[in-house]
């Protein structure tokens, strides 16, 4: 019975968490850095403009006809992608290069 008790007391110990990580809520970092949220802002940012260029009265006119599309298609297929896709400046790999040069 008092083995019992001691097991459960050792598990309860090692379950519990510091004061340190209660106060802490758990954060997932997103793996994006200022220059992709940059890119996703000015990706957004093209594309209302394309539907403002777009939503222009003369429907045969160079705003609604030529420039609102060429908009569109940046905002869609290149910034918003880019802001995607491109990685972010990483600590580890300068730490790399100063490991490398014999430090």
């Amino acid at each position: 019975m008092t083995t019992r008790n001691a097991r459960r007391r050792a598990r309860g110990r090692a379950g519990r968490r510091s004061q340190a990580q209660r106060r802490e809520p758990a954060r997932s970092p997103l793996p994006y850095s200022r220059r992709n949220w940059t890119f996703l802002g000015a990706g957004v940012g093209t594309i209302l403009i394309g539907y403002l260029c777009l939503s222009q009265p003369p429907v045969d006119g160079f705003l609604s006809l030529t420039l609102a599309p060429v908009l569109l298609v940046i905002g869609y297929c290149v910034l918003i992608p880019l802001g995607l896709l491109l990685g972010g400046s990483e600590k580890p790999a300068e730490d790399a290069s100063e490991e490398s040069m014999g430090g």
